[in-house]
């Protein structure tokens, strides 16, 4: 750990009452704009209901431009994928993709460049030294890294309590230090071969689920491998549930440094009132652990899209969201989240630019009454005769 970080116990309690909800004066001005709009009413479809969501979590409408979005990756190994032989991929493929993501050739940075959006990697239990390894990396990458790799879950826990509180830590520190920088948007991304088993025990638990309800085909698993995965998430999910009231207790048992970093990066940007675009399984499974914590964190979130893997329409399902997009993806790294966010721009456009009604000189709908037209009384003359 080379950060300085608190070693005090959590008090997540008070961390909850931290979270407030959206503006609704915002969201109820946006409501009224839209109605006021050159357009038939809801003729825009999911592009309306995305920027009233906007302006409730920007606190005004209309709503800003997003300015200054940013990705944050948080990248670790699990021990699981090495002792349970879970993933179709070695475990030194994560250090492998960390140097291709600060590099820029990852798909992650390729998206991001399209949208506009800075990314950060940060190594939390990436299984390696870089210095032993010979690679220069930014001080930044390491900085908070609690250790290399995790447990494995199938048989101990992933981290110590101590290790889980600092990855906590250090998530909310990093989403203090963007929004501190200027960001107006965060993006949690991922990067660990081996992650969507943790991810599947945390979803299984979270919804009351066996591990044959969570198990997807990962980075493209065979049959095999998919049986071995079961039979860890089983085991896993086995350990855990004792600690299923213990947020805390449960990141130690089953996440990993990562996702415990992840998830106090979710409830802190919460905190803050910054929203967050979630991406897949991953930070679907972490944001399940940080809305057990405050009930009131969904409602900065938004689901960047539905991933094919079966555990995640669980998470969409728990937490009451509906993707933007629906893109066969499973890549992770933000990469959903990534193309969601040219839409949720749109929708802020359509609700800030367009002009209304009265500003374009163009008759709103038709006022009908809901009573007949007047009929002339009987005996009456027709004034047309006259």
């Amino acid at each position: 750990m080379t950060d300085s970080i608190d070693d005090s116990v959590i008090d997540l309690a008070a961390l909850a009452s931290q979270v407030m909800l959206p503006d609704e004066d915002a969201r109820a001005a946006a409501l009224a704009r839209q109605a006021t709009l050159t357009k038939p009413a809801g003729s825009l479809g999911r592009l309306e209901e995305l920027s009233v969501w906007l302006c409730g979590v920007q606190g005004v409408c209309p709503p800003r431009p997003i300015a200054q979005p940013r990705l944050v990756i948080f990248a670790g190994d699990h021990g699981v994928a090495t002792t349970a032989g879970t993933s179709a991929y070695p475990s030194a493929v994560t250090a492998q993709m960390v140097l291709n993501l600060l590099a820029g050739g990852a798909a992650a940075n390729v998206l991001a460049d399209a949208a506009g959006v800075g990314v950060r990697v940060v190594d939390m239990a990436v299984d390696v030294d870089w210095d032993e390894l010979g690679v220069p990396v930014p001080a930044d990458l390491t900085r908070y890294k609690v250790r290399r790799s995790s447990g494995s879950l199938d048989r101990e826990d992933a981290l110590t309590t101590a290790e889980a509180q600092h990855g906590f830590d250090a998530g909310r520190a990093i989403a203090d230090q963007e929004i501190d920088a200027g960001a107006d948007l965060l993006i949690a991304g991922d990067m660990g071969i081996g992650n969507t088993t943790p991810a599947a025990v945390l979803v299984a638990l979270a919804c009351h689920r066996n591990a044959a309800d969570v198990v997807g085909r990962g980075t493209g698993i065979d049959d095999l491998t998919w049986m071995r995965k079961c039979a860890a998430i089983r085991d896993g999910l086995h350990r855990t549930t004792p600690h299923r009231g213990d947020p805390m207790a449960v990141l130690a048992s089953c996440g990993g440094a990562d996702f415990a970093a992840m998830t106090g990066f979710l409830l802190q940007a919460s905190i803050r009132g910054v929203p967050v675009i979630l991406d897949g399984l991953i930070s679907g499974a972490c944001a399940l652990v940080a809305n057990a914590i405050s009930y009131r964190a969904r409602n900065w979130w938004l689901a960047g899209h539905r991933s094919t893997e079966p555990a995640h329409a669980l998470v969409l399902d728990k937490l009451g969201l509906d993707p933007v997009i629906d893109f066969q993806l499973r890549l992770g790294e933000g990469s959903g989240a990534l193309v969601a966010l040219p839409i949720l721009s749109a929708a802020s456009a359509t609700l800030r630019e367009m002009a209304t009604f009265d500003d374009a000189g163009v008759s709103g709908p038709a006022q009908h009454s809901d009573s007949p037209p007047d009929e002339p009384s009987p005996g009456s003359a027709d004034p047309a005769a006259e």
